[in-house]
């Protein structure tokens, strides 16, 4: 079983170094779905694995100046203390109760359903971004902070009761508020946002015992390499086609997550 985690987490890589999509939107469905890994332990498993797997490109985003410190402070404003506010309401939680199961999977499918959506829709909500950035530059610089730090709290709901968010759904929030930002900043800002929020969501599910070192090792071992090869092979597959299929794969098993509640 070992090596199918390994293998399993050097496909996951793969298309994330090819799409660019957050790994907890393919990982975390994948670890309950196909390997029947209990919701709570597959989210807590993917928090920490996105937390290491991201902290190498926010050293090399940081060097290359790809990072906006300022916008990065103002999400972690608002996403940390939210964080913290979540896993304080899910320690009152027994974690293996039947009741938190169905919390955590149907937060899932409904992050999945987001992301997906901001795959498809993504020049539509850029265009309506640029307008939103307008509204609020006449409105006064406050309104982006307010904006901006509102956008993280969010984040920092859907990512810790989820793992799904950091990626794809942080960088259109990013799009949709700083349009006139270089998209390799609005990339590395996301990713210096991601590290700190699945950190600090990570270690709280660690005190909750919601955490499998040993999947967490096998996991990684797949995926470093996997995201290498896959960021060397990018230019391969025309983007939009690409994106096309993440989308549909993610709305079919966020919808069956989410309607086997209906």
């Amino acid at each position: 079983m070992e090596w199918m985690y390994t293998l399993s987490g050097f496909v996951v890589g793969f298309i994330v170094g090819l799409s660019g999509v957050g790994g907890g939107a393919l990982m975390t469905p994948l670890l309950v779905l196909v390997f029947g890994v209990a919701p709570v332990t597959a989210v807590g498993t993917d928090l920490l694995y996105a937390a290491i797997t991201k902290a190498t490109g926010v050293w090399v985003h940081g060097r290359r100046g790809n990072v906006e410190w300022k916008v990065v402070g103002r999400l972690a404003l608002g996403s940390l203390p939210v964080a913290l506010l979540v896993l304080w309401g899910m320690s009152a939680i027994s974690t293996e109760s039947e009741q938190f199961s169905r919390l955590i999977t149907f937060a899932l499918g409904f992050a999945l359903i987001l992301t997906a959506g901001a795959l498809i829709f993504r020049e539509p909500l850029q265009q309506a971004g640029r307008r939103i950035s307008v509204a609020l530059s006449q409105a006064g610089g406050r309104g982006l902070i307010y904006s901006t730090v509102v956008s993280g709290a969010f984040l920092g709901a859907l990512v810790t009761v989820s793992s799904v968010g950091a990626g794809a759904l942080g960088v259109m929030v990013l799009f949709m508020l700083y349009p006139r930002l270089p998209t390799i900043k609005l990339v590395g800002s996301d990713i210096a946002h991601a590290v700190p929020l699945t950190a600090l969501a990570g270690l709280g599910y660690l005190y909750l015992g919601a955490v499998d070192f040993s999947l967490l090792g096998n996991l990684l071992l797949g995926s470093l390499p996997g995201i290498y090869l896959g960021s060397h092979a990018a230019g391969w597959v025309p983007e939009r086609a690409l994106r096309t299929v993440l989308a549909s794969l993610l709305l079919l098993i966020g919808g069956k997550l989410v309607f086997q509640f209906v």
